[in-house]
């Protein structure tokens, strides 16, 4: 079983994780563009039931203006993104892959999604599954 811990850059926060990845992916959406200062959002999402944090409190933003959104998880201080919580994901949430202390655990992305939104300069791996939106 893989345990993940991980952090802000700060430091104020930290987290702990245990379990399988349920997914590897990166997102190319313009929300996500917006918080990793236009890139895609390297991700994978996690047993939620095993995450905990080991030191501080995050910050939560949800937008008011989306039929079904997301909520993002961040540190108060200096704004690092640690997680998201989706609506449609039950027992997983999404772990920030520049949050962890181990980014090598990660291993790379097993598809692109939203790719309706991807910028040009956007390079994908050769081979990457990749999906208009969000698969299945």
């Amino acid at each position: 079983m893989m345990q993940v811990t991980g952090g802000c850059y700060c430091g104020g926060v930290r987290y702990q994780v245990d379990g399988e990845p349920m997914m590897k992916a990166e997102c190319h959406c313009r929300e996500c563009q917006y918080i990793t200062g236009g890139g895609p959002n390297f991700f994978m999402v996690m047993p939620a039931s095993t995450f905990r944090l080991t030191q501080g409190q995050t910050k939560a933003f949800t937008r008011s203006d989306l039929a079904s959104p997301v909520t993002r998880e961040f540190c108060p201080n200096c704004g690092t993104h640690i997680l998201t919580r989706a609506p449609g994901l039950k027992d997983g949430l999404v772990l920030k892959v520049g949050s962890m202390d181990d980014p090598k655990q990660y291993g790379g992305p097993q598809m692109a999604i939203f790719m309706m939104d991807k910028q040009p300069f956007h390079a994908l791996a050769e081979g990457l599954p990749a999906f208009e939106r969000f698969p299945g």
